[in-house]
């Protein structure tokens, strides 16, 4: 069982910069593919990123390629995602979220492990 924790979002004007931080507990960091969602009201939870088990990879819509990245860092057991270039359209609750999966998907129904989310406000 997976407990995870998300932290750093805020309320920012457009072109701002956020990193938020999802910290993992127990000792299964190592063997999940750990992704993030974002859900504005009203909408679907659509996929934002997500990294391979031993961060070879990393997966993006074409609407925050370029401008937000994915990492982990196992010793911390911690993933983060770093987002540039903010505008309106990325005003969402944002959700870290894992699975055992070896094929690493883009769905929000193939994870099944959730944080709390963190809002994330922008402005113009």
């Amino acid at each position: 069982q997976v407990q995870l924790v998300e932290s750093g979002g805020g309320l920012v004007q457009t072109g701002a910069s956020l990193r938020l931080s999802c910290a993992a507990s127990g000792r299964t960091f190592s063997s999940l593919v750990m992704g993030w969602f974002r859900q504005a009201p009203g909408k679907e939870r659509e996929f934002v990123a997500a990294i391979s088990r031993g961060g070879e990879s990393t997966y993006y819509p074409d609407s925050v390629k370029g401008r937000f990245t994915i990492s982990r860092d196992s010793a911390k057991n911690t993933v983060y995602l770093q987002m540039n270039s903010l505008n309106l359209e990325d005003t969402a609750v944002y959700y870290c979220a894992a699975t055992a999966k070896g094929v690493v998907p883009t769905r929000s129904n193939d994870y099944y492990y959730w944080g709390q989310g963190t809002q994330v406000t922008v402005s113009s």
